[in-house]
């Protein structure tokens, strides 16, 4: 580049033509804007990733999908929802995107669609991905969303405790929740699991992000929400929509498929 440079500008000493000086200066900058292949490609406009589980799991539920993200340069968090209220879980998510250093690709399975439906209006978050995800529309619940739909066969495996905090029978685990990937990991989801208060089903959310920012969502073969609300959901809020062939759980049993849709948002969601 540097040979380039000092051979035009050599021509131009001399052979002073005043007419041609703006020409020559047009084409180092060309050549300046282009590597050895061509025009560079534009960067990811979002680098920041936030990652937001759902019910009846933990921050570790990502823990497949972190290491094929940061490959491409993404920044990743993993929020580690107290799974109390839906309140709690949204002031967990913000302080996860206060601590990022620009616009944010927000992430949430499961349950966590609420969640990140309504942490979804800080104005940091770009795009939101929504894997196997709970949606609402505006003052919705939990309860308002799947009222519509048969319920699913993982639900009659969540119980309570005397709290009213739920979690899933090993039975519920290893045929509904986690069914497609090895025995050994669906033990560690039974031992990490992380129980959720039944009362987060009424939690209303006022103003879901969706309606105002980009959406993907990932649809799965569930047991634990109906997959026609899933396709129907997708469908109802433009989402970009990837159906998986697996279960409730496709960050653990497909990682490489879920990544390749989070960098997708990353990629595209500054350009909407």
């Amino acid at each position: 580049m540097k040979h380039i440079t000092s051979l035009l500008r050599g021509i131009l000493r001399a052979h002073a033509v005043p007419s041609l000086i703006g020409a020559v200066a047009i084409i180092i900058a060309v050549i300046a804007s282009r590597g050895a292949g061509g025009a560079t490609a534009a960067a990811p406009t979002v680098k920041n990733v936030v990652l937001v589980h759902g019910a009846f799991a933990d921050g570790s539920s990502w823990d497949k999908v972190i290491p094929l993200l940061e490959a491409t340069g993404l920044h990743v968090t993993a929020v580690q929802n107290p799974l109390s209220s839906l309140a709690d879980d949204v002031a967990a998510t913000k302080r996860a995107i206060a601590n990022q250093d620009g616009p944010v690709i927000l992430v949430g399975h499961s349950w966590a669609g609420m969640v990140i439906s309504e942490a979804g209006n800080d104005p940091k978050v770009a795009g939101l991905v929504y894997v196997a995800a709970i949606v609402p529309d505006e003052n919705q619940s939990a309860d308002d969303v799947l009222k519509p739909y048969s319920p699913p066969p993982g639900l009659a495996e969540a119980k309570p405790d005397a709290g009213g905090f739920l979690s899933l029978s090993r039975k519920g685990i290893d045929e509904d929740f986690v069914p497609d990937v090895p025995a050994a990991e669906r033990a560690i989801v039974y031992a990490t699991q992380g129980p959720w208060n039944s009362a987060c089903l009424g939690d209303k959310v006022s103003a879901p992000a969706w309606t105002t920012k980009p959406s993907w969502f990932i649809a799965v073969n569930d047991r634990m929400l109906s997959p026609e609300y899933e396709q129907a959901i997708a469908k109802h809020i433009h989402a970009t929509t990837t159906t998986l062939p697996t279960g409730h759980v496709p960050m653990l049993s497909k990682p490489k498929e879920v990544a390749a849709v989070i960098i997708d948002a990353a990629n595209k969601a500054g350009q909407r």
